[in-house]
């Protein structure tokens, strides 16, 4: 989640000097190639970061220690928001330079992503297809006495 609270700040500026209209940066005019780079690089990273995650979470039906899982687990979300805060800075850029509307969406999807991936308890149990008593240790380790 901080990820996302660095990035959306710088996301927010950008949106609002491109609407603004009023304020001129003297931004160099780069080739419409690069703008093209940028958004293919944002959609292929949103679809490639929820391949690598389900892959990933595949991987947890190989072992049957609750601790492995919760590390492969891990790895695979601190995976997934690396790439999502990678895509909303290369938004950032896309719109500061571009001011194409494509680079909004991309960065909702992004959003989108960051939110339903948070790491819940049911959503662990879901994803590991956890049984009964591990799923109640997960429960009870998210929210202590």
């Amino acid at each position: 989640m901080i990820l996302l609270v660095l990035v959306l700040p710088v996301f927010g500026m950008v949106y609002l000097y491109q609407s603004s209209g009023e304020l001129t940066w003297n931004l160099p005019e780069l080739p419409l190639l690069v703008g093209q780079i940028l958004t293919g690089l944002g959609v292929g990273l949103v679809l490639v970061q929820h391949i690598l995650f389900r892959k990933r979470v595949k991987l947890v039906f190989q072992t049957d220690e609750l601790l492995a899982k919760l590390k492969i687990y891990a790895n695979a979300t601190r995976e997934r928001y690396l790439i999502l805060f990678l895509v909303a800075l290369l938004c950032s850029a896309g719109l500061l330079f571009f001011g194409s509307a494509i680079y909004n969406v991309i960065f909702a999807t992004a959003l989108f992503f960051f939110s339903v991936g948070k790491p819940t308890p049911d959503r662990i149990k879901s994803l590991m297809k956890l049984n009964k008593e591990d799923a109640e240790v997960i429960r009870l380790a998210s929210r202590p006495d």
